[in-house]
């Protein structure tokens, strides 16, 4: 099994994200919820154009954990979603293919995957790769794991630290700075 990586260079998810816009709403705005909601890819192609127009938080029973989720949507996906949900039924999957089916996470898999080989990231990449750069950034910017574990419903803040990549980072300074 290959294990994720999240995306620690902000230039990096810039550069995602200037190529989503260039190429598609739709696939922007599920790299904007996965960045900046930690979802996973499970539960971000499970909404429908109701559960985020005019919200002020997404509500959801995650698939994986059959757990009540409740956040707020914050000022970068606000007009985002009230631009992409304008006219769709509310009903509708907010996430659907050219052929008008509800998009999975192969379908996002192979977006994400395109996205990341036109822009030339090589980390390895997958839908969880989202989920962990959200997660990644998150500590970095609040240094709060307790937080973070519940956010994610993990059961220690150690499964927290290693699923973002924060362990990894750590062995890898600790071995660059012992020189003996």
């Amino acid at each position: 099994m290959t294990v994720v990586e999240p995306i620690r260079n902000i230039e990096d998810i810039k550069k995602l994200e200037k190529y989503f816009a260039n190429h598609s709403k739709r696939d922007l705005l599920m790299f904007t919820i996965g960045t900046n909601c930690g979802l996973r890819i499970s539960d971000i192609v499970a909404l429908n154009v109701g559960d985020v127009r005019n919200k002020s938080h997404i509500q959801i029973i995650e698939k994986k954990t059959k757990k009540f989720k409740k956040f707020p949507i914050n000022s970068k996906l606000k007009p985002m979603f009230q631009d992409y949900t304008k006219g769709k039924p509310s009903d509708e999957a907010l996430f659907v293919t050219h052929f008008r089916n509800r998009m999975d996470r192969f379908g996002a898999y192979y977006i994400l995957k395109t996205a990341c080989k036109a822009v030339n990231l090589k980390e390895k990449i997958g839908t969880h790769t989202m989920r962990k750069t959200f997660g990644y950034h998150h500590y970095k910017k609040f240094k709060d794991i307790a937080m973070l574990q519940k956010i994610f419903n993990h059961s220690s803040p150690a499964i927290t630290l290693r699923y973002i990549g924060i362990e990894q980072d750590q062995i890898d300074e600790s071995y660059a700075n012992f020189i003996l």
